[in-house]
C-alpha cells in the first residue's frame, strides 16, 4: 500500500520540479507572448463592455420613451453580450474552470492533458510517421537528384569540403593523444607482439618459396656479389699481405691475390649468370629448412622471439603509436586549415564526382532513392512509435496546471478572436434577428 502512494509522491515531486523549472525558464518571446496575450484579453473584454453599456443604456432609453430604433440596437447588444459571454466561456473552459466554479467539462487541458498527447502522439503517427507516407514524400522529394544536381556545382563541393574539414578538425580535437595513442599502441603495436613471430614468418617465407619468389632476391645477392669481386683486388691483397709469413715474397703474394681474385670472379660470374648453379640451389634448400625451422623447431622459435623481444624494445617501436598519431594529426590539422590542401580538393573533388553521377545517371539516382525510401520505411516501421511517444511522454510529464497554462500563452491570444468574433457576429444576428420578428409580426 505504501508503495503506490510513494511512487505517486515521486510522480507529484518530478511533475512540481519540471513546472517549477518550466515557471522560471520563461524565455523573452515568452514574455512577449503574455503581453500579447494581455492585451487581446482586455481587448476582448472591452468589446463585451462595450455591448453591456450600450444595452444598458439602451434599456433606460427605452424605459422613458425611447424612439422605436433604439429597440434594434438594444437588441443586437443584448445578442453581442451573450454571444462574447458564451465565448468567453467556451475558450476559459479549455485551460480552466470559468470563475473558479467546476463546472462539469471545464478545464480541458488539464484534466484531458494526458488524452491530449496521446492523441497528438497518434494523429503525428499517422500522419506523418506512416512509412507509406514516408515513402510518398521520399519519392516526390526526389533526393538523390536534388543533392546531385546540388553537389555538382563546384562552390557546393567546396562548401561541403569545407564543412567536412570543420567536422574533422572539431573531431580530431575532441580526442585526447593519450586515449587515441593508448588504443593505437593495443590495437596494433601491442597485437603485433603478443603472438610468436616463428610460425607465422616460416608459413609466409614457405609460401613465398613454394611461389619461387626467393629466385629474384638471389638473382640480386649474385649480381651484387660479382660487382663487388669486381673491385676486390686491392681488398684481397691486402688481406694476403696480413696474413702472410714475413718469409713469403712480395710477387709470390701478388700471384696468389691474382688467382684469389680471377677466381672469385669467375665463381660469382657462374653464379650471377646460372639460375640452376649449386650454390643457388643450396641457398633455397637453406631457406626451406629455414622456414620450416621456425614452423617447428624449438629453438628457432625461441631464437626468433628473442630477436623480436629486443627489436619491441626499441625506442623507435614503443613510442611507434606516439609517433605515429602526432604525424597523423599534424598533417590532418594543417590540411583541414588549408583551402588549398590535397585532403580538401580530394573531397571537393569526390563531391563534385558524386554529384556528377547522381545528376547524369538515371539509373543510379533511382537505386539511391530506392536505399533512402528503404531506409525511411524501416525506420518509420521500426521506430515510428517511439519517436512519436517522446510526444505523449513529454505531455505526461508536464504538470497539468503549468502545461494548460503554457499552452494557453501559446494560442490563447488567438483564441481571443472567438471572443472578438462572438460579440461582432451575435450582436449582428440579435439585431437580425429583432428585425425579422418586427417584419413578421
Amino acid at each position: 500500500m505504501m508503495e503506490p502512494v510513494a511512487h505517486r509522491l515521486e510522480v507529484s515531486g518530478k511533475r512540481r520540479s519540471f513546472a517549477e523549472s518550466l515557471a522560471g525558464a520563461d524565455s523573452a518571446a515568452d514574455a512577449e507572448r503574455r503581453r500579447g496575450l494581455r492585451r487581446m484579453k482586455v481587448v476582448a473584454l472591452s468589446f463585451l463592455l462595450g455591448a453591456t453599456v450600450i444595452f444598458l443604456i439602451c434599456s433606460w432609453a427605452q424605459a422613458h420613451g425611447a424612439a422605436p430604433w433604439v429597440g434594434y440596437v438594444r437588441a443586437a447588444a443584448e445578442a453581442g453580450m451573450i454571444g462574447a459571454l458564451a465565448d468567453w466561456f467556451a475558450v476559459t473552459a479549455l485551460f480552466k474552470h470559468p470563475l473558479g466554479i467546476p463546472i462539469p467539462h471545464t478545464a480541458i487541458i488539464k484534466r484531458k492533458k494526458d488524452q491530449l498527447g496521446e492523441g497528438l502522439g497518434d494523429f503525428v503517427r499517422e500522419n506523418f510517421m506512416s512509412p507509406d507516407v514516408v515513402a510518398a514524400k521520399l519519392r516526390d522529394a526526389q533526393v538523390a537528384g536534388r543533392a546531385g544536381a546540388w553537389l555538382a556545382q563546384p562552390a557546393h563541393a567546396e562548401r561541403v569540403a569545407a564543412e567536412a574539414s570543420t567536422v574533422l578538425r572539431v573531431l580530431v580535437e575532441m580526442l585526447r593523444d593519450e586515449d587515441v595513442q593508448h588504443v593505437l599502441d593495443r590495437m596494433i603495436v601491442k597485437r603485433i607482439a603478443e603472438p610468436q613471430w616463428g610460425p607465422p614468418i616460416g608459413r609466409v617465407l614457405a609460401s613465398l618459396l613454394e611461389a619461387g619468389r626467393q629466385e629474384a632476391l638471389l638473382q640480386l645477392l649474385a649480381d651484387r656479389a660479382f660487382e663487388w669481386s669486381l673491385n676486390a683486388g686491392e681488398v684481397i691483397e691486402r688481406v694476403i699481405e696480413r696474413d702472410s709469413p714475413s718469409w713469403s715474397p712480395r710477387w709470390v703474394d701478388s700471384l696468389i691475390g691474382d688467382r684469389i681474385h680471377r677466381e672469385l670472379m669467375d665463381f660469382t660470374d657462374k653464379v650471377r649468370r646460372n639460375p640452376d648453379h649449386e650454390l643457388r640451389r643450396s641457398a633455397t634448400r637453406f631457406l626451406f629448412e629455414f622456414a620450416a625451422d621456425l614452423q617447428n623447431d624449438e629453438a628457432t622459435i625461441l631464437r626468433a622471439e628473442s630477436v623480436k623481444e629486443q627489436i619491441m624494445a626499441r625506442d623507435e617501436v614503443t613510442k611507434a603509436a606516439e609517433t605515429a598519431w602526432s604525424a597523423a594529426k599534424r598533417i590532418l590539422l594543417e590540411s583541414v586549415d588549408d583551402p588549398n590542401s590535397t585532403l580538401r580538393a580530394r573531397i571537393a573533388d569526390s563531391a563534385v564526382h558524386i554529384g556528377e553521377s547522381l545528376r547524369d545517371d538515371a539509373e543510379l539516382r533511382d537505386k539511391v532513392d530506392n536505399w533512402i525510401v528503404r531506409a525511411a520505411k524501416h525506420l518509420a516501421g521500426e521506430y515510428g512509435t517511439e519517436i512519436t511517444a517522446i510526444i505523449t511522454e513529454t505531455i505526461e510529464r508536464w504538470d497539468a496546471q503549468e502545461a494548460s497554462r503554457r499552452i494557453e500563452l501559446h494560442v490563447g491570444r488567438d483564441l481571443q478572436f472567438i471572443r472578438i468574433n462572438g460579440t461582432v457576429v451575435g450582436a449582428l444576428a440579435g439585431l437580425a434577428i429583432y428585425t425579422i420578428a418586427h417584419l413578421l409580426f
